[in-house]
C-alpha cells in the first residue's frame, strides 16, 4: 500500500472543545487536508518543536528522543496508520541499524516524537479518502484573517444531523474557504456517517 507524504500546515485551538486543538496536516503536492484534534500538553509538545524552543528540563518527548538515542535506535517515519470510529492511530517506526519495529502511538504523540528526529509523516489513501477534506481553490484565496470566525453552537453535531446532503456540502466549502477546519471535520464526520 502506497504512502502519502503529509506536512503541518497549523495548529489551532479547539473553538468547542476547551483545552484541546486542531493539528492540520497537508497532503505533500496535493489539495487534501487531515484535521486531528489533540490535547493541549501535546499541542504544546509540537508547537515548542516547531519553534525550536528548548525547555530548561526535557519534556517527555525530549526524554524519549534521548533514551533512543542511547540505546542507538532512531525514528526513521510516523506513519497515520488506521481510522477507527472518528479515532486515528498511528506508528513509529524504528530502527537499531539491523531490524525495524513499528510502535503504536497515538498520533499527537507519533508526530511530537516524529518532529524531534527530523522525520517524514505519511498515511495511507484510505485514510484521507474517509476523513480528508479537500482545500478548493476558492477557498485558498481568502485567508482567515479576512473572514472572522463564526462562534459555533455548541450542540454543531445535533444541527448537522437536520441538513441536506446540499447544505452540507455548502457549510464545508465556507469552513474551508474560512479554514476553520475543526468545524470542517466535525462537517466531514457527519457527512461520512451518511454513506
Amino acid at each position: 500500500m502506497d504512502k502519502i507524504k503529509l506536512e503541518i500546515l497549523g495548529l489551532s485551538s479547539s473553538q468547542s472543545q476547551s483545552g484541546s486543538f486542531a493539528l492540520v496536516l497537508g497532503e505533500v503536492g496535493g489539495s487534501r487536508r487531515l484535521p486531528i484534534i489533540i490535547g493541549m500538553f501535546e499541542a504544546q509538545a509540537i508547537a515548542i518543536e516547531i519553534e525550536k524552543i528548548v525547555p530548561n528540563r526535557p519534556m517527555t518527548h525530549d526524554l524519549f528522543r534521548s533514551f533512543a538515542y542511547s540505546f542507538n535506535f532512531t525514528i526513521e517515519e510516523v506513519v497515520i496508520s488506521d481510522l477507527k470510529e472518528g479515532v486515528f492511530f498511528a506508528k513509529i517506526v524504528c530502527s537499531d541499524g539491523i531490524k525495524q519495529i513499528e510502535v503504536d502511538a497515538r498520533p499527537s504523540d507519533a508526530i511530537a516524537i516524529g518532529l524531534r528526529f527530523g522525520v517524514d509523516i505519511y498515511t495511507f489513501e484510505a485514510i484521507l479518502a474517509e476523513a480528508g477534506i479537500v482545500l478548493t481553490e476558492e477557498s485558498e484565496e481568502e485567508s482567515p484573517k479576512k473572514k472572522a470566525k463564526k462562534k459555533e453552537p455548541k450542540n454543531l453535531p445535533d444541527l448537522l444531523n437536520d441538513l441536506s446532503n446540499d447544505k452540507l456540502q455548502q457549510l464545508l466549502d465556507e469552513a474551508l474557504t474560512q479554514e476553520d477546519y475543526e468545524k470542517a471535520a466535525k462537517i466531514r464526520d457527519e457527512m461520512n456517517n451518511r454513506n
